[in-house]
Formats: C-alpha cells, structure tokens, sequence
C-alpha cells in the first residue's frame, strides 16, 4: 500500500476549493505523514487507526501506519475521499475489514462507513441509529445498536437491538431484539452473543448477555452476568470473555468468563477492564477506572491467561512509560512480531498519542494521532 505526502501546491488549491464548497462549517484536516519505528516484512501490510473525535465535533478521523516504509500516515480517508461532506463523521466507534471492504461505526452519525480496504475510497454506507460495534458472518453484517437518542434516563424506553445487512447490497434485511444499550457483539458457531449495558439508564443496568440464533436470527435466551457489560472476546476454547463497567461507585469493573457449551458463567477475574485484545492464550487489558468516591482513575495494564485463568501482570508496560500515559484508550497486539500498541487520548479533545512498546513491555516508538484514538484493524497482504 504506497502513499505520499507530497502534494503539489495547484492541486493542493484545488482541493481546498472541493473541501470549502463541500465542508461548510465542519473541520479541514490535511494529510501527513513522517516515519516511525523499522520496516517489517510479514503477511501483515499494515494497520488502521480510527479516532473517534469529541462527540458532537465530527472529528473522527482514519490513520494509516505502513510497515513496509515504516511510514505512519495521518487522515487518509479525507486524502482519499475528499468531496465527502464531514468526512467520516461524529464519533468513530468501531473498525473492521471484511472481504476487500472496511467498515467503520461511526455511532453519532447514525452510519456504517463502508470503503475500499485498500485505497480507503468511499464505497457508501448504511443508515443505523446511535449504533456501536460490527461483525461477519457468512454474507452478512452485524450491528449492534442503541436504536434510540444519546440520553442519560432511567427510564429510558427505546429497547436496542441487531441490525443484519448483506455486504454486497449494504441493504439492511434483518432485525434482533436484544436488551437495552447493546455494545461488543461476538459469534461463536451459529450463536451470536451481545453484551446488553444498559448505560444510559443508569443506575438501572442491564446485566445480561443475549443469544442470538443466527439461523432465524431470533433471540433465545439471555445470559445472567454482571452489570453494564460491554466487551466480548471468544477465545479457542469455547470461553467468552466478558467485561463489566460496574457502576464507578461500588460495584467494580471485573472480567467475566462464559462456557459457550453451556452458556453459563464459570468464572470471575478480579482485574478491571476497560478494553482488551486476545492474542493466542494471552488477553491484554487496560483498565481506566473511575471511582466517584475517590474522584480518580485507577489504571491497569494486565494480561490473563484464558487458559489458566491467571492473571499474569498487572503491568505488561515495563520501563515506566505508562508515567506519560494520560487516558489509554485503544490496545492492539501484532499477530507476527508481538509488539504491543497501546493510544493514549489525552484531554479528548486534543490530539492523541500511539505507543509501540516491544514484546517484553519496552517502548520502541510514540506518534501523534487524531482525537480519541481508539480502533485498530490490521490489513493483510
């Protein structure tokens, strides 16, 4: 994937005409580039970065490291697209590749993005309120969404549910119920699983994860966890990995474990989760958080074992870096090399930092990003 930073200045103007006469009164950024870190040579071409922006800014923005140039590049959607009226949108809350396309959340824009993977050039979208995260199976895509307006409410009426779409049409076909303010979903088999929060109601949380029959794409039953739950990971051994926000007062964040054999839970991890990334055996967690009774955040950098059930370290960041580290945000881990990237959001409405740290937790490059870095995907050769 070859890109430049070279733009000539008459098409640099003319660029900047498109972007005026389409863009009124919505944020310009310019591409950049500038390199970081040593070239790779592996079956992974490189990795996108989707910032997320300050809610109600529509300032999410795409980022693109290169490792075969060891080139981090700087808002390539809007390089790539630029007549779309507010680029990708308000507030980025999910990537993913699929096929030869890449579709991106955008939640408050109420879309899916969806591009070419490899030129990132707009291929349309779809329309889904307030929606959160997406996944695959066979010839569909899966969405979880709130369905209703961004509202704190206890009394909050609107139930969220799955919207299915056909990835050749972008036609939405399908609708699953599930329980209110559904985030990470994750498919084992042909069962989907959708974590229900329930955040906007608080203090009146969800606690359950739903099962979805992908076969008629009904609900079948729910399962009991843990309050305001939001990521889902399956691992190898029929386990899914479950977190829960809790409620930043007394009930704390934990990581949760379900047998998808028998779609109970089996066990409970004492570490706080904010987000994770399984690698083979190993999930790698941070965790930011918040108490309301001592007005701070606690931050972890953890690794379980999901095999064991062990919780390896509460620090895989070993040379003090995590001292500079303001909001992490995002976590990604190198299928190949193993190295371990690791956003930092700052004051979230500045621009935010990347960190790649090495396999043993070592610091080996940092590059500023967009706002609120948080959402990678790899591509593949």
């Amino acid at each position: 994937m070859k890109r430049t930073g070279k733009i000539h200045f008459f098409s640099l103007c003319f660029v900047c005409c498109l972007l005026v006469g389409c863009r009124q009164e919505v944020p310009i950024f310019e591409a950049e580039e500038e390199q970081h870190g040593e070239a790779q040579n592996t079956e992974i071409a490189g990795f996108y970065l989707l910032n997320e922006g300050n809610m109600g800014s529509n300032k999410s923005t795409l980022d693109y490291y290169d490792y075969a140039t060891a080139t981090y590049h700087r808002n390539i959607y809007a390089e790539a697209n630029p007549t779309v009226p507010k680029e990708l949108g308000d507030v980025g809350n999910d990537i993913q590749i699929y096929g030869s396309r890449m579709y991106a959340v955008i939640n408050c824009s109420n879309k899916v993005e969806v591009m070419d993977a490899r030129t990132c050039k707009r291929i349309g979208q779809v329309d889904i309120p307030n929606c959160r995260y997406i996944r695959f199976h066979g010839q569909y895509a899966y969405v979880t969404s709130y369905a209703g307006p961004v509202e704190i409410n206890p009394e909050y009426e609107q139930i969220g549910y799955v919207a299915r779409f056909d990835t050749a049409t972008l036609q939405i076909n399908g609708q699953c119920l599930v329980g209110f303010q559904p985030d990470e979903l994750e498919i084992v088999g042909d069962k989907m699983y959708v974590a229900n929060s329930g955040g906007y109601m608080v203090p009146n949380y969800e606690n359950t994860v739903s099962v979805i029959d992908l076969t008629t794409f009904t609900e079948t039953k729910r399962i009991p966890v843990a309050i305001n739950l939001h990521r889902l990971r399956a691992d190898k051994y029929g386990q899914l990995w479950v977190s829960s926000r809790g409620d930043y007062y007394g009930t704390l964040s934990q990581l949760f474990c379900i047998d998808t054999k028998t779609d109970l839970t089996v066990d409970t991890i004492d570490i706080a989760v904010s987000n994770f990334h399984l690698d083979g055996d190993s999930l790698y967690l941070y965790s930011t958080e918040w108490s309301y009774l001592e007005m701070m955040n606690v931050v972890t950098y953890g690794i379980v074992n999901v095999r064991t059930h062990e919780i390896v370290t509460r620090n895989f960041i070993t040379d003090g870096t995590e001292q500079n580290i303001k909001v992490p945000y995002g976590i990604k881990v190198h299928p190949v090399t193993k190295e371990i990237y690791v956003t930092d959001a700052k004051t979230y409405v500045n621009p935010g930092t990347l960190y790649c740290f090495s396999p043993e937790g070592v610091k080996l490059w940092s590059v500023r990003t967009g706002d609120i870095p948080a959402h990678f995907v790899f591509l593949y050769k």
